[in-house]
């Protein structure tokens, strides 16, 4: 039962989160436990295994994420111009101040677990979807699969425009936001005007 707790649970993630955001995405399982004041078979005891330590800690922060990019997805009839800058910038933000993190979950926990990879995987997808629906839903796109495909390319635009940002500091981040707008906005009124 011990392994249940959710209180335990949330101090080794707590633990985790601070040995992650420290050490970088080679962190180690021992140096969790031991940041947790525990042994790695207690630690993995309450997730199972590592795999279940990664799959918590995905889950965890994805929540934020998904919690952080919503809203702007959300916010109807407004300007497609702020509301593509907002998210675009939220999410550059969120993932340079948790650099460590992301590196750790998106690189480390997905290349050595298949079951984070497909879960990381998931999420990304599962983004695209809701904007595609955003997108059919609020546009004059009257194919449902184009908007699921422009919501795809969106999302996968911007990820993939992130971790190149992450690995060119000297990149002012607002350059990068207007770019990535300008794409964004420039797709959507070709698309409309058709």
């Amino acid at each position: 039962m011990g392994g249940r707790d959710p209180d335990r649970r949330r101090a080794l993630l707590d633990a985790a989160d601070r040995v992650i955001r420290r050490e970088g995405p080679e962190a180690s399982m021992a140096s969790i436990a031991a940041e947790a004041g525990v042994t790695k078979p207690i630690l993995y005891r309450h997730f199972g295994d590592k795999s279940g330590l990664y799959q918590a800690l995905a889950n965890r922060h994805v929540r934020t994420v998904v919690g952080l990019l919503r809203p702007e997805f959300d916010r109807a009839r407004a300007d497609l111009r702020s509301r593509a800058r907002a998210a675009i910038d939220a999410y550059l933000e969120m993932i340079a101040a948790n650099l460590n993190l992301y590196r750790f979950l998106f690189y480390r926990a997905g290349a050595e677990d298949s079951r984070t990879h497909s879960q990381m995987t998931a999420i990304v997808r599962s983004l695209g979807e809701e904007l595609g629906t955003v997108i059919a839903a609020e546009t004059a796109v009257p194919d449902p699969v184009r908007a699921q495909v422009l919501g795809h390319a969106f999302v996968g635009m911007v990820q993939a425009t992130g971790d190149w940002w992450l690995e060119h500091p000297e990149v002012d981040r607002a350059e990068v936001v207007e770019g990535l707008v300008s794409v964004i906005v420039a797709t959507m009124s070709a698309t409309l005007s058709r």
